[in-house]
């Protein structure tokens, strides 16, 4: 069906009339029926040519709409009856066949299962909606829906820019849209991002030095708030670290890899995030305390040598540790905006080491040629000389074993009989 093209017709003589017959769609069917329309008298008043037979014929065929786009379209809706959750179950599966990162995956199905799905259009769910009747009015309910549901502006634009991509994936074998929408002339009011509005937590020198020093935060989680703040790594890559990766007497460690809901990926957000990442002395010192025998295996782990979870950290441990000081609830990635603002408003760091250090891409020429990753020498001066800008403590006492709970009960048993 999505192969057919524009059509003359067929004219011949039909009792005493010229006619001509053509094909045409109808929705609801795949097959199409044979039409026959009257072009003109085989003889006498309003005969004509056979030239004219032919113009006439065409124009017949174009009043119709058999060959319009639009009535084939329309027609292989109908036909498809696509619902939304259908097609965005199709939409996810050729989204992990591009190999989109597992964590973009699951954000997405979230969207989907907690927002766009189950939401009520008129005692319909939207998912249950064919994709052909999702217009207008109903994408506007969808999103006033969210703005009921409290959502930020960017969450929303966010989560409908999910709808979009369900709708453009549903195409012919051509690639060509089936349900084409002009998103930007249906005049959609969402709510616009006022960045200066936007929350993006930084914290401060104050709030760091609590984290580094407070003495009712566990050891582990210190050295982890640490080495975010002195380094400006994402979170999923400080948890994502190897032992074996940690270079220089705790000066110099390789980031190539990351952690995320159990996983470990052997690729980064972005091309640019693989890097290394350079530290101060004294941060160094305080990492090969912490490491002490071992030799292998994830740097932060949990006593039986899983990885730890990104929200336990927040819930448990930074939440009421910055609950403390009064200092508002901040995301793991306040860390990443403090090593930033503090490099770039603080000391005259050279901008090539900034971008390299955060993983980020240089503009123009100049950033393309930079060799900065092969200067280690330069970096270790860079960041000697700038430090981390809040206070490291001399030493982590009272670090927690890494061995598991259930063998350390065991030798305590033992002692005790003993």
């Amino acid at each position: 069906m999505s192969r057919r093209r524009g059509q003359t017709g067929s004219i011949n003589i039909n009792g005493n009339w010229w006619t001509v017959r053509f094909w045409m769609d109808k929705p609801g069917q795949e097959d199409r029926i044979y039409m026959r329309e009257k072009i003109c008298p085989t003889s006498g008043p309003g005969l004509l040519t056979a030239s004219a037979r032919e113009r006439k014929a065409k124009e017949i065929i174009a009043a119709s709409g058999a060959d319009k786009e639009d009535t084939l379209k329309e027609v292989v809706a109908s036909v498809l009856g696509t619902t939304f959750d259908q097609q965005s179950e199709t939409w996810l599966n050729i989204m992990r066949k591009r190999k989109a990162a597992p964590s973009t995956l699951y954000n997405w199905k979230n969207c989907l299962d907690t927002w766009i799905l189950p939401a009520d259009i008129n005692g319909t769910l939207f998912r249950d909606l064919p994709l052909a009747s999702i217009k207008k009015t109903v994408a506007q309910q969808l999103i006033d829906q969210m703005v009921a549901g409290d959502l930020s502006p960017k969450s929303i634009q966010n989560y409908f820019q999910v709808v979009k991509m369900v709708f453009a994936s549903c195409v012919n074998e051509d690639g060509e849209e089936i349900y084409p929408r002009n998103w930007k002339k249906m005049g959609l009011i969402i709510p616009k991002v006022i960045k200066k509005k936007q929350r993006r937590q930084c914290f401060t020198v104050e709030a760091m030095n609590h984290l580094a020093n407070s003495l009712t935060i566990k050891p582990q989680l210190r050295m982890l708030f640490i080495l975010c703040g002195a380094s400006g790594l994402r979170i999923g890559e400080a948890l994502g670290i190897r032992i074996e990766k940690i270079l220089d007497d705790g000066t110099r460690i390789i980031i190539d890899e990351k952690a995320w809901h159990g996983e470990i990926h052997d690729y980064l957000k972005t091309e640019n995030g693989e890097r290394e990442i350079d530290l101060p002395e004294n941060v160094a010192k305080l990492l090969v305390e912490f490491i002490g025998d071992r030799k292998s295996g994830l740097l932060f782990r949990t006593r039986n040598g899983k990885q730890l979870g990104q929200s336990n950290i927040l819930r448990r441990h930074l939440h009421p540790a910055l609950e403390e000081i009064g200092f508002e609830k901040a995301g793991n990635h306040a860390f990443r905006r403090f090593r930033d603002t503090f490099l770039r408003n603080h000391t005259d760091c050279p901008e090539g080491v900034l971008h390299f250090w955060l993983g980020w891409g240089n503009e123009g020429m100049s950033g393309h040629y930079d060799q900065i990753k092969n200067d280690v020498a330069f970096r270790k001066d860079v960041v000697k000389r700038y430090g981390v800008g809040f206070n490291i403590p001399a030493s982590l006492p009272s670090i927690e074993p890494n061995e598991p709970k259930s063998k350390a009960v065991v030798e305590q048993k033992f002692a005790v009989t003993a």
